[in-house]
């Protein structure tokens, strides 16, 4: 599926005649996003279900999505870096659609990814520190000579009730619910990805391929690749990833070439290093 279907930025010219005027009036330590793109020739933008920005560090891959996804106004986390001049930007910007963007549509960064495993670890630590607790008012309940006195002792009798008739480990679990904690990094980090993308949606991905390992790095390719063939989604993603590169009908922008090029996979500076080691290596498997 296909929603957003091309998208266009300001030129060199065009931002020379902006920034002219604006240094006219008054002087600024930056001009981001100017002069990122323009310097690369990047000015349009045409997508297929699939479409993938390669490039290295700074040559403003995520600097594109964040552009997309204001314009787009789709749902994000996050905050992001953005100067004085980032909606001037975006009024230069224009965009082409061939349906209307779902309000599921979002905006997925390496941040929120960090974020969401962040809070499943400080919250497994909490549960960790009442379980111990847990267990000391087990021991403390089952051989006190408790006596019930009056109406404001009745949760206090529960309890003690409750840890003369149950094991330890039954008395725990009953007061307390089990660790969110069941996957490594890794595994919650694709656990992440399949619960926040759901049918029909535009889903832009910041280099979805850290904290996963490459077999995680696999199936989040089919799960992509069955979302956009099957369930109406369509991805715009930045990544150095070879798995999520050769993902099949996916179109390519190498940003590390001036003016911007679309590739194959296989033409990849990145995957081309990787080729030439394993084949390197090859009689070594």
């Amino acid at each position: 599926m296909v929603y957003l279907n091309f998208f266009t930025f300001p030129n060199g010219d065009m931002e020379f005649d902006f920034l002219i005027e604006k240094v006219k009036r008054t002087c600024y330590d930056s001009f981001y996003p100017f002069k990122i793109l323009s310097e690369h020739g990047l000015e349009r933008i045409d997508f297929e279900p699939v479409t993938i920005l390669y490039g290295g560090n700074g040559s403003g891959k995520s600097t594109v999505l964040n552009i997309i996804a204001e314009k787009t106004g789709i749902s994000r986390d996050s905050i992001y870096n953005k100067s004085n001049f980032f909606p001037d930007y975006i009024n230069m910007c224009e965009m082409h659609l061939k349906a209307s963007i779902p309000e599921n549509s979002r905006i997925i960064t390496s941040d929120d990814v960090f974020d969401y495993m962040l809070n499943i670890r400080n919250l497994n630590e909490g549960i960790d520190q009442k379980r111990e607790m847990l267990f000391e008012e087990y021991l403390d309940a089952k051989y006190s000579r408790f006596q019930m006195k009056s109406i404001a002792d009745y949760e206090q009798l529960k309890k003690v009730n409750n840890a003369r008739f149950k094991t330890q480990s039954r008395f725990v679990r009953n007061e307390l619910i089990d660790n969110v904690r069941e996957y490594s990094n890794g595994e919650s980090a694709f656990l992440y990805f399949t619960e926040k993308i759901g049918e029909n949606g535009l889903y832009i991905l910041d280099e979805p391929e850290n904290s996963l390992s490459p077999i995680r790095q696999m199936e989040l390719m089919k799960f992509i690749e069955d979302s956009a063939r099957f369930f109406g989604c369509q991805f715009i993603i930045s990544t150095h990833s070879p798995f999520l590169l050769a993902m099949r009908g996916t179109k390519i922008y190498d940003l590390d070439e001036s003016p911007v090029d679309v590739k194959r996979w296989t033409q990849l500076d990145n995957v081309r290093i990787y080729y030439d080691f394993f084949k390197k290596h090859e009689n070594e498997f």
